[in-house]
């Protein structure tokens, strides 16, 4: 799980506050205004500055991650540095659909805010208004114009951004709020009459304040969007913090200001709450009329269709950056990673989010609904955006950018909050919390059956190359290396370092000594103890040549494979290492076998010459047949062995003749992805054609520093060494690795490359 590929940074600090304002400034407020309003009453007005205190708590969070892992993919990259691959597909397939679904309410928005411009352009032409105008298949064909444009425009440049739509909107809505201002000072309510306006303040009680904060959250999103596109920013520790605080400063200083002028001048003739259930769609323009006239109602509808059209853009492109960077990491298919030649945009994921977008437009009812939807997804998100920080910060420290004031107070408060919202939507809004919990249990059955070998590979092998991850996870795996051969102790010490990053997992070093059968008088040891001894005297003394810090263990057992198992259950190993001299049929169908068959953990079967270490390993030969139910171990190994030097991996098939073309062109494109998801640009795929696959193999690795194997376990863990990897593994001389992974047997291979022979 490499870092995907993403265009030159391009946007500057204006530009990155451009695709923050352009999602959350006008769009969210034109659309929902008259949604609080009907909801609660005039305090609309702490609705939307609740939701801000909420947000600006929120930014903090976004702008430290943001500065600490500054590429694109947003909440998404920041759980997948941060959590498991399991967790972080479940936080990017919800965050996609939130910004779809805000793309949903845009589109619809705009398609509202149309109406009156057609409508007026009818009755200058015809003299009458046609009654198909404004009915909802028409407002459909309305939205999903839109969607096909911007669609059209994302696949022409690498950035897709304009920011004409957003510098008219900011300007329209500063002249508005002037000139209500104006209004209200030149022209003042009698006596009483501005503060009967505001009364009753609270419509519907906290119940509604609550349900308006719900409704209208979305209209405060749009900052999380300069971290989705984090990827393309300059200078990204400092940009991006601060393009997300500009960004939500001027949403704020813009709707507050407009809230109260619609309540204190822009409904002078009936109860706000009155005029907001009438027609909550276009309220802010009805109202701007008032103290506008006509003028100020068509320069609200103008700043409407600009507000809808700039957000419906940001959130497109959000949208495909998130689906963009998870399919580089195979938490959706790597297709949606591709880039067109020339622009550099990632045409796949732009069209699949369009097409997701284009389908909710006609299966959403309203702007209302659309809004609530959009809150509650983003709301779960940025709760789990609060907890991601606050794990980072516990586990890796202060960042040397941008820090969260009053850690972890700011975290704490602001993800409870979210939480809050979120559940009291979920409850009061049914159909959001519905459809959240339906597309949830879609991307859980596409995961499973689809993603996942792929995902995980692609995952072990990020840790593998970067520890960091490892780190950030919490996580700090055991490898366990039993050494009863002093020959092999310094191969396996050294193989042991390259699978047990430093500083982060750990080497456990393991003689087992079988009880004497009468112990020596005095304070002397039984010679197995001392043999033991100099044994990891030796190891530990390698070790600190590696510069490899392990722990060793000496301890007594007449089985010693069973005590090896005992020590592997004890210290929760994930990795098992294990030498072997000759590969005799008693050996692997025997206590190894046993062994194999007691421990949960991948287990790394080593034979080499004592001399050997992994620095020689520098061509890599891995014969497969093309399944995933060895990737993990297999890509975490190989990741691992990269880590410290370039590799010349390739990964061989071996096919008869007779199979024919159409299947030797399957099982190689097959091969190609298998290499590309386990290692990534060092590895290549190599076919074979002939009828005998030992052969083959034994002939590709004369020429071969390394070749690894794998094998898999029965439902019951026991090991199944088929004859063919036998057949492989004595055929050949070069410094040899067996593998198994502890979940192989949950994997079903996806063909047969490597052939049938011997099965």
């Amino acid at each position: 799980m490499t870092d995907p590929p993403s265009p030159e940074r391009h946007l500057g600090l204006l530009g990155a506050t451009g695709v923050g304002v352009g999602a959350i400034v006008g769009g969210g407020i034109l659309a929902l205004a008259g949604v609080a309003f009907a909801t609660t009453g005039p305090s609309a007005i702490v609705a939307f500055g609740l939701n801000g205190c909420i947000a600006f708590l929120t930014v903090f969070s976004f702008a430290e991650l943001a500065a600490r892992f500054p590429q694109s993919g947003g909440t998404y990259t920041y759980a997948r540095k941060v959590l498991t691959v399991e967790v972080a597909f479940a936080v990017g397939w919800v965050v996609w659909f939130a910004s779809v679904v805000a793309a949903v309410l845009y589109a619809m928005g705009f398609a509202v805010f149309l109406v009156p411009f057609l409508e007026r352009i009818a009755l200058l032409v015809n003299g009458e208004v046609p009654g198909w105008i404004g009915t909802r298949p028409a407002l459909i064909v309305y939205a999903l114009a839109a969607v096909g444009y911007y669609k059209w425009r994302l696949t022409r440049a690498a950035s897709g951004v304009s920011q004409w739509e957003t510098v008219g909107k900011v300007v329209v809505f500063a002249v508005v709020v002037v000139a209500g201002f104006f209004a209200l000072a030149t022209e003042p309510p009698p006596p009483g009459a501005l503060g009967a306006s505001f009364r009753p303040f609270f419509a519907e009680g906290f119940a509604g304040l609550a349900q308006a904060m719900g409704y209208t959250f979305i209209a405060l999103q749009g900052f999380d969007l300069i971290a989705a596109v984090g990827g393309e920013v300059r200078d990204a520790e400092r940009n991006l913090p601060r393009s997300m605080f500009l960004s939500l400063g001027t949403a704020l200083a813009i709707y507050l200001p407009l809230l109260f002028l619609i309540v204190a001048v822009g409904t002078p003739d009936r109860p706000i709450v009155e005029a907001a259930a009438a027609n909550p769609e276009i309220l802010v323009a009805d109202a701007v009329r008032n103290f506008m006239g006509p003028a100020g109602y068509w320069l609200v509808v103008a700043a409407g269709l600009l507000s809808m059209l700039s957000a419906l853009q940001a959130n497109l492109l959000a949208a495909s950056r998130f689906a963009r960077t998870m399919g580089a990491d195979r938490t959706l298919p790597p297709r949606l990673a591709h880039h067109a030649p020339g622009t550099g945009a990632p045409t796949a994921a732009i069209r699949l989010s369009a097409i997701v977008v284009a389908l909710l437009i006609v299966a959403v009812p309203d702007v209302a609904a659309a809004g609530a939807m959009a809150s509650l997804i983003f709301l779960a998100c940025f709760a789990l955006t609060h907890k991601i920080g606050y794990l980072a910060r516990r586990r890796t420290g202060k960042p040397s950018g941008f820090r969260t004031p009053a850690f972890p107070l700011v975290p704490l408060v602001g993800g409870s909050a979210c939480l809050v919202i979120g559940l009291y939507q979920a409850v009061a809004v049914p159909p959001a919390g519905v459809l959240a919990a339906v597309w949830l249990g879609v991307g859980a059955v596409l995961y499973s059956l689809y993603l996942a070998p792929r995902a995980r590979a692609v995952d072990a092998s990020t840790e593998a190359r970067n520890p960091e991850v490892m780190k950030l996870r919490g996580r700090r795996p055991v490898v366990l290396v039993p050494i009863a051969n002093p020959a092999n102790a310094e191969t396996l010490v050294t193989m042991g370092r390259a699978l047990a990053p430093p500083e982060v997992s750990r080497v456990q070093l393991l003689s087992v000594v079988s009880p004497p059968g009468r112990y020596p008088e005095g304070d002397g040891l039984p010679q197995g103890v001392r043999d033991a001894q100099a044994v990891l005297g030796g190891a530990l003394g390698t070790a600190l040549r590696v510069d490899l810090r392990p722990e060793a263990l000496i301890t007594l057992h007449g089985d010693p494979w069973s005590e090896i198992a005992r020590v592997a259950e004890a210290t929760r190993c994930e990795s098992l290492l294990l030498g072997v001299g000759e590969l005799d049929d008693s050996l692997m169908t025997g206590p190894l076998a046993g062994l194999i068959a007691a421990v949960d953990a991948d287990v790394v079967i080593l034979r080499a010459p004592s001399d050997w270490t992994p620095d020689n390993a520098r061509r890599i030969l891995v014969p497969s047949r093309g399944g995933r139910d060895q990737s993990p171990v297999r890509a975490r190994l190989l990741g691992s062995l990269s880590r410290t030097a370039t590799r010349d991996v390739a990964f061989l098939g071996v096919l008869s003749e007779k199979a024919g073309p159409g299947v030797h062109k399957r099982a190689f494109r097959d091969l190609e992805r298998l290499a590309r998801d386990e290692v990534g640009t060092d590895a290549h795929a190599e076919l074979a054609i002939g009828d005998d696959v030992v052969a083959e193999v034994a002939k590709r690795a004369q020429d071969t520093d390394l070749l690894i194997l794998g094998f898999h376990r029965s439902g019951r863990r026991r090991a199944v060494f088929s004859t063919l990897m036998l057949k492989i593994a004595r055929a050949t001389e070069c410094p040899l690795l067996m593998i198994s992974h502890r979940r192989g047997a949950a994997l079903l291979p996806e063909s047969s490359i490597l052939g049938r022979a011997g099965r």
